[in-house]
């Protein structure tokens, strides 16, 4: 059995979250913003035909928005969330090993599709996507993923294709890959992309064809790897089984400025509270937290940039006792006459917590520790994110300078009960 990929992601995703619960949106341009609604990070075909790039700053299209009737949003994670685990469990009707990859983008094993009927499937699954979820795909099919991310862009860029590209035969590569520019290449950097100019490649097919051995003495083993991958040996598998997390950070933009240390630290308890969140979630803990925060470069007035580390007395991952680290580290560097625009919490390390090892001098109450945040995150999952907080997060969060802006989020349509859409209502 040959092995065989498929890559299957959201066209255009956020947008078309947002599309999907307005169907007046259908054929307008529209745009999702980053938090603090700051910069354009999703775009529909319509708003990229205005010239609305990637990353564009809010003020600096403002007006060109507001011309053209293009439609902001700001970014509703908790909904984009939902709709992307929503589509994954469609994918577990084909495939029986998943690689969730990115929030709208999965791997799937194909190998056990027979060769003449995997197009077939692919179309199939984008239908039951749409059908499902309402949600736009684009599907890619190679022998490895490199190929499949390939036929994944090939697919999205040529209409004629219907949203389904295989490079499977050898065939199909040959009439692809010398159409597809270097930079759209999965793991060819603009490092990379120069050092391969020098090689005299330009396209795919040129890398395709460099001794890998070459490659690799220019740019590492994982220059040899993309070769490999290019000619159809896969050499990169599935991840069905997420890889353990070595590092975990939360760190946010303020919706407006903060000048006082009591305000920085309510922000970086709120940070710590999710942080922690984080943590148990996936069964980690962490012996330091690294506090960090900045002004904006693009602030007038004085500019300060500081971080420090605060160590534990042993891993853990209770929320109280991150809460206090990150307020402790935030009196060590404050300094006022400052305009800060953003702060986070940094570890890395992380350690299984019941594998850690507990310390002999100023050791936290485990058993005790764990019930308590057990139940805090039994109401918050049952009741919502942030119902139950410490006060040391501060109290009419909509209040604070420090909260993320998302002045034009839709509704959570999907996992907040008196924000689902009501039809004929009298």
């Amino acid at each position: 059995m040959t092995r065989s990929f498929a890559l299957i992601d959201g066209n255009s995703f956020y947008c078309s979250c947002e599309r999907v619960f307005d169907p007046k949106l259908r054929r307008r341009p529209v745009i999702v913003l980053s938090n603090n609604d700051g910069c354009a990070v999703a775009r529909t075909a319509e708003a990229k035909a205005l010239g609305i790039k990637m990353g564009a700053p809010m003020f600096t299209i403002r007006d060109l928005c507001q011309r053209e009737g293009v439609v902001v949003f700001s970014s509703n994670y908790t909904l984009y969330g939902d709709m992307s685990r929503r589509m994954n469990a469609v994918y577990e009707r084909f495939a029986s090993d998943i690689e969730v990859y990115s929030i709208d983008e999965s791997f799937l094993d194909m190998s056990p599709v027979a060769p003449g009927q995997r197009e077939e499937m692919g179309r199939d699954l984008r239908s039951t996507v749409s059908t499902w979820t309402g949600v736009p795909t684009c599907v890619g099919i190679g022998p490895t993923k490199t190929l499949a991310k390939l036929a994944n862009k090939i697919a999205k860029s040529t209409p004629q294709l219907r949203g389904v590209c295989d490079l499977t035969s050898d065939e199909a590569r040959l009439e692809w890959l010398p159409l597809v520019n270097l930079e759209d290449v999965w793991g060819i950097g603009r490092a990379s992309q120069a050092k391969l100019a020098a090689f005299g490649c330009r396209t795919a097919a040129d890398v395709a064809g460099l001794d890998p051995k070459l490659a690799r003495k220019s740019l590492t083993v994982v220059g040899e790897r993309i070769i490999h991958e290019l000619r159809g040996t896969p050499c990169i598998d599935l991840e069905s089984v997420a890889p353990t997390r070595k590092g975990c950070a939360v760190t946010r933009s303020f919706a407006g400025r903060v000048e006082s240390l009591d305000m920085m630290q309510e922000a970086l308890a709120a940070h710590a509270t999710r942080l922690g969140e984080k943590l148990r979630h996936h069964g980690l803990a962490t012996d330091h937290v690294t506090v960090c925060f900045h002004t904006s470069p693009h602030d007038r007035g004085p500019s300060r940039s500081v971080s420090t580390t605060v160590d534990f007395p042993e891993a853990s991952n209770d929320t109280l006792a991150l809460v206090r680290a990150a307020k402790w580290g935030a009196r060590r560097i404050w300094k006022s006459g400052y305009r800060y625009a953003k702060a986070g919490l940094m570890t890395v390390d992380l350690v299984p917590l019941e594998a850690s090892q507990p310390a002999l001098i100023g050791a936290l109450d485990r058993e005790k520790s764990g019930r308590l945040m057990e139940a805090l995150d039994a109401c918050n999952r049952k009741l919502g994110r942030g119902v139950v907080f410490p006060a040391a997060a501060g109290i009419a969060r909509q209040k604070k300078a420090w909260v993320t802006k998302f002045e034009m989020r839709s509704p959570r349509y999907t996992t907040r009960l008196e924000e689902v859409p009501v039809i004929g209502r009298a």
